[in-house]
Order: structure tokens, then C-alpha cells, then sequence
């Protein structure tokens, strides 16, 4: 069997933390910000990890980071 290879724009966006979760930085922090509220702007800095039910997602386009 040839090696899977890992999606491209997937290994630069998400890290997997030390326990296996996936974090990834929210959207939203680049341009046009002057429209969003400063609580929109807060809750955008903080990196998320992503949920429960798109973990088998993960895994296959990132094979080798588990």
C-alpha cells in the first residue's frame, strides 16, 4: 500500500494537542474588523478544539498526526 498523503490546507490551519484533540484559530481576525463588536473580536483570539463528531474527518485527511 502507497502512503495516504495528509491534505495540504489541513496540516497548515489544525495542530493536535498532546491528547489527540484537534485546535484550530477561529476565523475572522484578519481584515474588516472594524464591523465586529469587541466581544466577537475576543472570542475570535482563543484557538478552538474541534468537536467530537469531526474527529473521523480529521483522521483521514490527516493520517499521520494521530
Amino acid at each position: 500500500m502507497p502512503k495516504m498523503k495528509t491534505h495540504s490546507g489541513a496540516k497548515k490551519r489544525f495542530k493536535v494537542t498532546g491528547k489527540g484533540k484537534v485546535k484550530y484559530k477561529k476565523p475572522g481576525q484578519r481584515h474588516l474588523l472594524t464591523g465586529d463588536s469587541g466581544n466577537q473580536s475576543r472570542k475570535a483570539r482563543k484557538p478552538v478544539i474541534i468537536a467530537k463528531a469531526d474527529m473521523k474527518t480529521m483522521k483521514k485527511i490527516m493520517p499521520y498526526s494521530f
